[in-house]
């Protein structure tokens, strides 16, 4: 080897461990880094004229595992989705609130009840007919409560869907821009490391929204696709399309045309369903809540407000009222009809005839809410009436629960029992997505970068920069002497 050769080797070697410690203090430095894979560099022998001229790098490698990482997504799109759906359901059950705690449903049911046994006692006694009337309202106040903070809920989840299809639409533009921009650099043969780590990222917080598989493609590029089919991203960009409304009640749906579903590329799809291509993410928790487990909690307390509106208008309990008139326990004021039980609960109010604050009479809940003129004070047949008919069993008319008979404390019971029941679900579905991601995500972490191996690596890299410093050092000797010899 002549004395130049020997210098060229030793500078590319001193040019390579210095890139070796850059990748490796860009390793260190982002150990931590969300989307950061670990670099290492590829080397080769350089060969020129059949001679080897030293090392050469051939590339930046970046370490990962893609089926861990494929599985890592899915976990962090079901935990999104599942968290979702669990705090639904314990808002719910919280709204609801336990038999036990003052303002439930079940608390103001009791109050009710209370109030007729100590009204039939002291039937003369105005203060315990507005301690009826009063018990009356907050219990029908309680359906009401509950049915708006069910629709405020339903509203949420509509804006937040319009928020994360418009997330959706922007990471999946810059995703577009970076593939572009990563065909032209690989084509340079720059290092795209950097450019790969953000695009990672960005599909990541995808994977948040909708679950995804990624597939590699030619110079760099991927392409997106939902587990369901759906293309988000095949050398173009899917744009996803939205419109949040202003105001959900009970009645409003999908289905009559009230609330927007969701197209891709302008063509509409399921939103729900084995069909549907967003399942298994937030964008698909967000739509089941505000079409399905709302929906179905808003039929649940539906079909108890009308088995309580039902009990008072029981044929022959008050005899001063006309067939059909609304009772105690009206439908916003006029009667309930079986065909409008959609949203009653938040309908339910008490009927004015009753009410001294419209202009009704507090003697009517004694004698009878048709009764023109103030009865005999003494008579709590009706208040007795009335008391029994709401501890009594009667079959039930809605489809909300299974048929069979109760009596309307234990229907009420049921209801709390159904939506405790489908949160104690929908948390042990949540616990295991939680540990399920957090068991991968810790597996890939193992994958990931070693701090400690990356030190006993630059450790290496140290001694042999020293090794081509002393080999450029001995030629300078040498060259030094040669010198001094032609002198």
């Amino acid at each position: 080897m002549s004395i130049t050769s020997a210098l060229s080797s030793a500078l590319t070697g001193l040019s390579v461990t210095s890139r070796q410690a850059e990748i490796l203090s860009s390793n260190v430095a982002n150990a931590t880094t969300p989307g950061y894979a670990r670099r290492e560099l590829g080397l080769r022998s350089a060969v020129l004229a059949g001679s080897g001229q030293g090392v050469a790098i051939t590339g930046v490698t970046r370490s990962l595992d893609r089926a861990l990482l494929a599985e890592r997504r899915l976990a962090q799109a079901g935990d999104g989705e599942r968290s979702l759906r669990s705090a639904f359901l314990d808002r719910v059950e919280k709204k609801l609130g336990s038999p036990d705690e003052p303002g439930s449903l079940a608390a103001r049911l009791a109050a009710f009840d209370q109030s007729l046994i100590e009204a039939r006692g002291r039937p003369e006694s105005q203060a315990r007919l507005q301690t009826v009337l009063s018990a009356a309202r907050s219990l029908a106040d309680g359906f009401n409560t509950v049915t708006d903070d069910i629709q405020a809920a339903r509203g949420t989840a509509d804006r937040q869907i319009a928020e994360e299809v418009g997330r959706l639409n922007s990471t999946l533009s810059r995703l577009q821009g970076l593939n572009t921009e990563l065909r032209s650099f690989s084509g340079a043969g720059r290092d795209v490391s950097a450019l790969l780590d953000e695009r990672q990222r960005l599909v990541d917080s995808i994977a948040t929204i909708i679950p995804v598989r990624e597939v590699p493609r030619e110079h760099d590029q991927i392409a997106l696709f939902t587990v369901g089919g759906a293309s988000l991203l095949e050398g173009t960009a899917a744009v996803f399309g939205f419109t949040a409304v202003n105001t959900i009640t009970a009645e409003t749906t999908q289905a009559l045309g009230g609330l927007s579903g969701i197209t891709i590329n302008g063509a509409p799809y399921a939103t729900a369903g084995p069909t549907s291509p967003i399942l298994g993410g937030r964008l698909g928790a967000l739509f089941a809540v505000r079409d399905e487990l709302a929906v179905h909690a808003q039929g649940k307390l539906d079909a108890v407000a009308r088995d309580l509106v039902e009990r008072f208008s029981a044929a022959g309990l008050d005899p001063t009222l006309a067939p059909g008139a609304p009772t105690l326990f009206t439908d916003a004021g006029g009667a309930f009809v079986a065909l409008d039980e959609i949203g009653l609960a938040g309908r339910l109010s008490i009927n004015a005839a009753a009410d001294p604050a419209q202009g009704g009479a507090l003697y009517r809940l004694r004698d009878g809410l048709g009764a023109a003129t103030e009865g005999p004070p003494g008579n709590g047949t009706l208040l007795a009436a009335l008391q029994s008919t709401l501890t009594g069993t009667n079959p039930l008319s809605s489809t909300g629960f299974s048929a069979g008979i109760r009596s309307f404390q234990g229907l009420a019971a049921d209801l709390h029992s159904d939506a405790s029941a489908q949160r104690l679900s929908a948390q042990a579905d949540q616990s295991f997505a939680a540990a399920r991601l957090t068991s991968l995500t810790d597996l890939e972490a193992q994958n990931g970068i070693d701090t400690d191996q990356e030190m006993q690596a630059l450790l290496v890299i140290e001694k042999n920069y020293a090794a081509n410093a002393k080999v450029i050092q001995a030629v300078q000797d040498m060259i030094d002497i040669l010198i001094r010899l032609g002198a």
